[in-house]
């Protein structure tokens, strides 16, 4: 996969370069970021499937993000376009372009990095997994299948919803790693790790999950585990 970013002002074309180079090795993405200073520079190097995303300026010095985005979709009408601007003033012209997206600026990496997130949901639709080493044997799993995971020794028990317990000689650290610290797995307290996803309610410092299992939470750390899960719901929905 290819993303392009077209945008006449080098702090923004670095910052935007930075963010998708983060995003994509933290989400194993294979892609090549392309650069461009110009609409003229992108336009001239442009063919039909030859991006996947392009972030395009609509403000730059020479041709305007918005003539070289119709430019562009006179080629290829399939490619996600996210604008970038810092003013919403063209907003209506900008999704006459069919664009995906619209970001203000000067931007966050939050924002851009949602914006990537809803595009890659679209370009590659398929859902999280990892494999577990259990019993001898390779296991992928599907990260919406796990439920809770906890520490016992030198092992972990990560339970799933089909009320399987996989055993595997791991640490709660190399778990994480394994999900590349995605969001709806949260610490609760040493050694027990929940999905988010899975939560039902908190009661009397427990986590309460749709397995039916009660796991203790950190007396000192409830307030912000129980925020960590409502910000996660929230911005998955958002």
């Amino acid at each position: 996969m290819k993303i392009a970013i077209v945008d006449d002002e080098p702090i923004f074309l670095d910052k935007m370069k930075g963010i998708c180079r983060d995003f994509c090795m933290v989400n194993q993405c294979q892609t090549e970021i392309v650069s461009f200073v110009s609409g003229e520079d992108f336009l001239s190097d442009f063919k039909r499937n030859k991006f996947s995303i392009i972030f395009m300026d609509i403000y730059m010095e020479k041709m305007d993000g918005i003539t070289a985005a119709l430019k562009m979709r006179e080629q290829d009408n399939s490619c996600l376009l996210i604008f970038l601007t810092s003013s919403a003033d063209f907003m209506p012209d900008a999704f006459s372009c069919h664009a995906f997206e619209y970001i203000v600026k000067p931007f966050s990496e939050e924002r851009v990095a949602k914006g990537l997130e809803d595009a890659m949901s679209i370009l590659l639709p398929y859902p999280k997994y990892m494999e577990i080493n259990s019993n001898r044997r390779i296991i992928p799993v599907f990260y919406r299948d796990i439920i809770s995971a906890v520490t016992d020794g030198h092992y972990l028990d990560i339970s799933l919803t089909d009320e399987s317990i996989l055993r595997s000689r791991l640490t709660m650290s190399e778990f994480i790693c394994k999900t590349h610290h995605d969001p709806r797995f949260i610490l609760i307290n040493k050694g027990i790790l929940i999905n988010a996803d899975h939560v039902l309610d908190f009661e009397n410092n427990c986590c309460l999950l749709e397995n039916g299992k009660r796991l203790p939470i950190r007396v000192r750390g409830h307030v912000k585990i129980k925020q960590l899960v409502k910000n996660y719901r929230f911005y998955k929905n958002w």
